[in-house]
């Protein structure tokens, strides 16, 4: 077959690829990009569920974008724009509750403003770790500026310092059972702490992941045209950038040469070499599938295999033809659970492969801030639903059916009449999310965002410079540190590390 070359690959097309693709081919790299769908973002593009309607295909919001990024693509120039920062609106069965930033309605207003401003005090110190490359292991060369930063942390003083430690140890549940009363936070609390993570409330060191959020922002953002614009706004960029993007482009192999990487192999055999391969998917469809065990030792292999990436988030579109009786404001970002142990409750049947009676959602209609999204008087529901069984006991087809009742009944309780609303309703699971997108066990992070698998751990000591073993290949994924969500931090991050090494 015919072999096309250039200095750099980078394989998958979603925010961190065109991100690390992006800043290498600004500093002068020949960069050609590789994605196997027919369009590139993601989990950040769109996707039509039901004739007619559109819906984003798996992330619906980001927390916040990496400032180096979006300024370093110029997304606005190409084009990216955000509504107004989303109102929260928690539904419980009670009264609706309206929370934006740390500012929230009702009883506890004074203690959960005291609360966020703590918390968001201790998420700025932490910030900076995200746009660091993480320190390897005995190795001096990269300990100074992550001491740097460490000293950033130290002069929060004695007591702050000392509070911050005690946090980043304790599970979220127990701070909302503190420092709250009112459920209806609590249960806001729990579930942004736990929202794509394969965790409850009460696991340990749970509250770090609700600190990671907010380093990332304070209110989630809406893009205008939903986030399949910011997937065109960042292929833009790429190709503005120099880029050469090649989609429907599935690479079968990473091949390796007298223990060097130098290229891949597409599905059908054309081979495309390179100098330097990138992946920014998984870490252990990177290892176990790409590269595989012929051209790795046999130990680091097998740890590759246990890098833990337990999915137990959802994704359900519903079409409808009318408006959803929500006692909200449409265009809010609605989040339905009841209380901190109702999502507890939640996730602890899908511990055990089973499908919970009463899912905790955050749900997004964008059809509510914009045309385009649905026919004129419909309208289209985003929710990500927890917890689901990433491996049920019931079977898969059994579960994906058990979840949309489950979720259905759920929303029901909310917006009386939904059901007769519905006319398309599509529910992707765990394992349909990993073999649409590449995630494995449908874990949105590329593996486990856990305090074992963060910083220099992430994804394994080895890699946690994103240079990886193998001379030649390195990872730009949402398996390397700082990790996932739409953000882009990991893939400009590895960018700097590739271009700093190659100078």
């Amino acid at each position: 077959m015919p072999t096309r070359s250039s200095d750099i690959l980078v394989i998958g097309g979603g925010v961190n690829g065109l991100a690390c693709a992006a800043r290498l081919a600004a500093k002068g790299r020949k960069v050609m990009l590789l994605e196997a769908a027919d369009t590139v973002g993601g989990g950040a593009g769109a996707r039509e569920f039901a004739p007619g309607y559109r819906a984003p295909a798996l992330a619906h919001l980001t927390q916040g974008l990496d400032p180096r990024m979006a300024a370093g693509m110029d997304l606005v120039r190409h084009g990216l724009e955000f509504h107004p920062g989303l109102a929260t609106t928690v539904l419980s069965g009670g009264d609706p509750l309206v929370v934006r930033g740390g500012t929230a309605e009702g009883p506890d207003s004074s203690a959960f403003a005291a609360l966020h401003a703590k918390l968001s005090a201790f998420a700025r110190v932490l910030a900076p770790f995200r746009q660091m490359t993480a320190p390897r292991l005995g190795a001096g060369n990269r300990w100074g500026g992550f001491l740097r930063h460490g000293l950033g942390v130290r002069a929060l003083g004695r007591d702050d310092f000392r509070e911050l430690l005690r946090m980043i140890l304790i599970n979220v549940h127990d701070v909302a059972e503190d420092e709250l009363t009112d459920d209806r936070l609590k249960g806001l609390l729990a579930f942004d702490a736990t929202l794509g993570a394969w965790l409850g409330p009460r696991s340990p060191n749970s509250l770090i992941l609700y600190l990671d959020r907010l380093a990332r922002g304070v209110d989630p953002l809406l893009p205008k045209g939903g986030m399949g614009a910011l997937a065109v706004a960042l292929g833009r960029a790429a190709e503005a950038a120099g880029v050469s993007l090649r989609t429907g482009a599935r690479v079968a192999q990473v091949l390796v040469e007298g223990d060097r990487a130098c290229g891949v192999a597409l599905e059908g055999g054309e081979e495309v070499r390179a100098g330097l391969v990138v992946s920014a998917m998984n870490p252990r469809v990177t290892f176990q599938a790409l590269v595989g065990a012929q051209a790795l030792d046999a130990g680091f292999f097998k740890r590759t295999h246990h890098i833990r990436s337990r999915g137990g988030a959802a994704k359900l579109h519903l079409a409808l033809k009318g408006a959803p009786g929500f006692a909200a404001d449409l265009r809010s970002r609605l989040v339905i659970a009841a209380s901190h142990d109702a999502v507890e409750a939640a996730f602890n049947p899908v511990k055990y492969g089973e499908v919970p009676e009463a899912p905790v959602m955050e749900v997004i209609l964008p059809s509510a801030h914009e045309p385009g999204h649905a026919p004129e008087g419909g309208h289209v529901i985003s929710a990500i639903v927890q917890f689901a069984p990433h491996a049920p006991k019931a079977g898969a087809e059994a579960a994906r059916e058990a979840m949309l009742e489950a979720s259905l009944r759920v929303l029901e309780a909310q917006a009386p009449g939904l059901r007769g609303l519905v006319v398309g309703a599509e529910m992707l699971m765990p394992y349909d999310i990993e073999d649409l997108f590449g995630m494995v066990g449908g874990n949105w992070h590329h593996g486990e965002l856990a305090v074992e698998q963060m910083l220099f751990n992430r994804p394994m000591a080895e890699m946690a410079q994103y240079a990886t073993p193998v001379p030649g290949l390195w990872l730009a994924g949402a398996g390397s540190h700082p990790g996932g969500g739409i953000n882009g931090a990991a893939g400009w991050n590895a960018a700097g590390a590739i271009l700093e090494a190659r100078a």
